[in-house]
């Protein structure tokens, strides 16, 4: 019997020790981890799917009408200056040495016409001859003249088309398309080949138009697919908004490094600022507590007792989060430690 009285005079003890309470501070105090509140730069940001493009990605044609005799293989990689398409220049060859006999032919009545017109100056002192044979072998003679300047300017024109006959490559690049094959009779404007430039890449992204404000031109951006991350500065802002989608085009320019690695066509994500780049009070993401009523903070003075914060959190990066609340910058907040702070507890910095 004396157990059981005692017994329930041990339980009735705890009632009234738990009804009491216990003061805060006189609670033993709680080992934390300690970080600072710091005002930095964390602007919102949101992830689009860009494209990769080549600064130049242009047709070949041909330069002039003839027979293809050669051209270039699709996946050829060329060099600028190299040989893409050969015409057969048999035609031209014929038309050039056609020309020159043709010049030859003028010179020799030019030189006659010359000597005629000297013979007359000479006989016209005795009244040998007529003023009006004198004046007509002059004209003859000037226009002699002007038919071999004609006739030099179409032997330079054979020669621009025998130049134009071999098509060279503008730049380096990669042949990615053959349109015809080598036999075929082709025109000046008919498009043969399809040249890529595979050193000079840049993104293509469309950008919600509501976003305008924050995209610079010469600013930097994040560029990232499967294992690549970069930062390339745009090269292009476009503020033209297409109608049904109400973005506007931005162009990065993408270094010449990754060129082993990405191609073009290949789909990339670009990281985009959605708000100004302004400094906000930000805290270590450890620091937040999460309950259903709220999210906290625990602030720790400089007598080592702890504050149970109510704050709102806004946007962050991998570490720290943008938060709005009583805090300010350099106050201290728990990261480790707090879940089971009360309000006014001494801590135990480590």
């Amino acid at each position: 019997m004396l157990t059981k009285k005692f017994i329930k005079g041990l339980l009735a003890s705890s009632m009234v020790f738990l009804a009491i309470g216990v003061n805060a501070e006189d609670k033993p105090a709680s080992p934390v981890k300690l970080d600072t509140v710091t005002k930095i730069s964390l602007p919102a940001t949101t992830d689009l799917m860009g494209t990769l493009h080549s600064q130049s990605h242009i047709q070949i044609t041909a330069g002039i009408n003839g027979r293809l005799e050669w051209l270039a293989e699709p996946g050829t990689t060329v060099k600028s200056g190299d040989t893409l398409v050969k015409m057969d220049l048999l035609p031209l060859k014929l038309k050039f040495a056609e020309q020159k006999a043709q010049i030859k032919r003028a010179n020799i009545n030019l030189a006659y016409l010359k000597n005629e017109w000297d013979r007359l100056q000479k006989l016209r002192k005795t009244n040998s001859t007529s003023q009006f044979q004198l004046d007509q072998t002059k004209s003859q003679y000037e226009l002699a003249q002007t038919d071999i300047e004609i006739a030099n300017l179409k032997l330079q024109q054979i020669e621009d088309q025998i130049n134009r006959a071999i098509v060279k490559a503008p730049f380096d690049g990669v042949i990615t398309q053959r349109i015809t094959r080598a036999g075929t009779d082709v025109s000046r404007s008919d498009t043969l080949l399809k040249l890529l430039d595979t050193q000079n890449l840049e993104v293509r992204v469309f950008v919600p138009i509501k976003y305008l404000a924050y995209i610079t031109q010469g600013s930097k951006l994040k560029v990232f697919t499967n294992d690549k991350e970069i930062s390339a500065p745009i090269i292009a802002k476009i503020p033209s908004a297409d109608p049904r989608s109400q973005t506007f085009e931005v162009r990065i320019k993408i270094p010449d490094a990754i060129n082993d690695y990405w191609a073009a066509g290949q789909l990339v994500k670009v990281t985009i600022p959605t708000q100004n780049n302004s400094a906000k009070i930000t805290v270590h993401r450890d620091a937040l507590i999460l309950r259903k009523d709220g999210t906290y903070v625990i602030k720790i003075d400089n007598q080592n007792k702890a504050h149970k914060l109510l704050v709102k959190v806004g946007s962050g990066s991998f570490e720290r989060v943008v938060v709005e609340g009583e805090l300010t910058e350099g106050d201290k907040v728990a990261i480790r430690g707090a879940e089971r702070l009360t309000q006014g507890q001494l801590v135990v910095v480590n």
